[in-house]
């Protein structure tokens, strides 16, 4: 059986599942003035991270390359590039890069216009252009192969390993059946499981990608013991303690499970995008909602599937949350911010295929339109951009 959504198709070839205008500040210094533009003209999403100046060269690429790749995701149509005009990050470099991938792209110089007042007012009027020239899009029917689908678990219990991540791992194994791609990450929440990651690598337990999804387990614990910390002291966090989760260890074993029964086909960096890879796919990245959200939506992926058992209830801005919340007491209390119940099946009403298959009708329509409760409540403000060296 075939499925398929109505999605807008790019000049890549791709299909977003919304057609945004992204507004994208190039440093922290320009945000203020990125979110006066999206207040005030509609269709406008942004981007508030706190990078883009006094940083190391290295980190200072990894966010102009996060920042392109937030402005090519399938679900941005256009982009509005809103630069101070003396950061570290290339604004230029963001605005040819994704003017250059056929998308219709704007940037505006805050100090060469003579201040805030002056490049709100000339943001807004870009950003309504921009608005103007995509809105008329219309829909498109597109096979669901042409889907980049991440996932991701916070806010973890133990029914999160025992129902919401089985539901998301159900819904990973049918989508890399039917020809799609997947993306997980939280390299934190490997430690202790990694041997069975490792076992499902494409080329086995002794091949270059198990030997990598090993590297970036022990670069992880490696930064934390650069600066005299044990990783372990930070998690579990005391969240996930209070819910049941004893250790890193137990918590890892139930979080690998949202990523289904697939082979591992290889490891992302966290730059990295996914352009023609099929399979299911690591992203090396850390646990914490800001960056990792941030990371998957750069990755491109148009849709996150979020699994919580105590409550997480974050979006982000480009890319519609689904939240799958496996604790039945947690969704009953914050029904308005869990998209689906997987408490269902610790009840024992339902079966981890029943939910399963629910999870994958809704996806289809998140796909294809339906907003996600996060994004019918604008809760999609927790972005960051994972950068490795010191602010200087």
């Amino acid at each position: 059986m075939s499925y398929t959504f109505q999605g807008y198709r790019r000049p890549d070839g791709k299909f977003g599942a919304r057609n945004l205008v992204a507004v994208i500040p190039t440093t922290i210094c320009a945000n203020d003035v990125a979110q006066a533009i999206c207040r005030q003209v509609q269709g406008c999403v942004t981007f508030p991270h706190h990078q883009g100046c006094c940083q190391l060269p290295s980190d200072l690429k990894r966010v102009t390359e996060v920042l392109i790749d937030l402005g090519l995701s399938a679900n941005v149509g256009a982009a509005l590039i809103v630069s101070l005009g003396c950061e570290g990050t290339d604004h230029q470099r963001v605005y040819e890069t994704i003017k250059a991938s056929g998308k219709p792209c704007e940037i505006i110089h805050i100090q060469e216009l003579g201040g805030t007042s002056a490049g709100i007012q000339a943001g807004m009027d870009a950003a309504q252009r921009l608005v103007m020239q995509i809105s008329g899009q219309q829909r498109e029917t597109c096979d669901i192969s042409n889907l980049t689908m991440a996932i991701k678990c916070g806010g973890s219990d133990t029914t999160s390993g025992m129902a919401s991540n089985c539901v998301i791992g159900y819904v990973a194994d049918k989508l890399v059946d039917l020809g799609a791609t997947v993306v997980f990450g939280e390299t934190t929440e490997f430690l202790g499981g990694e041997h069975i990651l490792a076992n499902r690598a494409v080329g086995g337990p002794d091949g270059p990608v198990a030997k990598k999804i090993y590297e970036i387990v022990e670069r992880m614990e490696n930064r934390a013991k650069a600066i005299g910390e044990d990783m372990r002291g930070g998690q579990p966090t005391p969240g996930n303690i209070a819910g049941g989760l004893s250790s890193i260890e137990e918590k890892s074993l139930g979080a690998i499970v949202k990523s289904g029964h697939r082979p591992i086909q290889g490891v992302l960096e966290y730059t990295d995008r996914i352009t023609d890879q099929k399979g299911l796919w690591i992203k090396d990245t850390p646990g914490r909602e800001p960056e990792i959200l941030t990371g998957m939506a750069a990755t491109g992926a148009q849709v996150l599937m979020f699994s919580t058992g105590r409550g997480a209830p974050q979006g982000f801005c480009s890319m519609p949350v689904i939240k799958i919340c496996g604790n039945p007491n947690t969704y009953q209390r914050m029904e308005n911010d869990m998209d689906l119940n997987a408490g269902l099946i610790i009840t024992g009403d339902k079966t981890i295929e029943q939910v399963g298959e629910e999870a994958f009708a809704m996806l289809l329509k998140v796909l294809s339109g339906q907003m996600t409760k996060n994004e019918a409540l604008s809760y999609f403000g927790s972005i960051d951009i994972y950068c490795l060296g010191p602010v200087i």
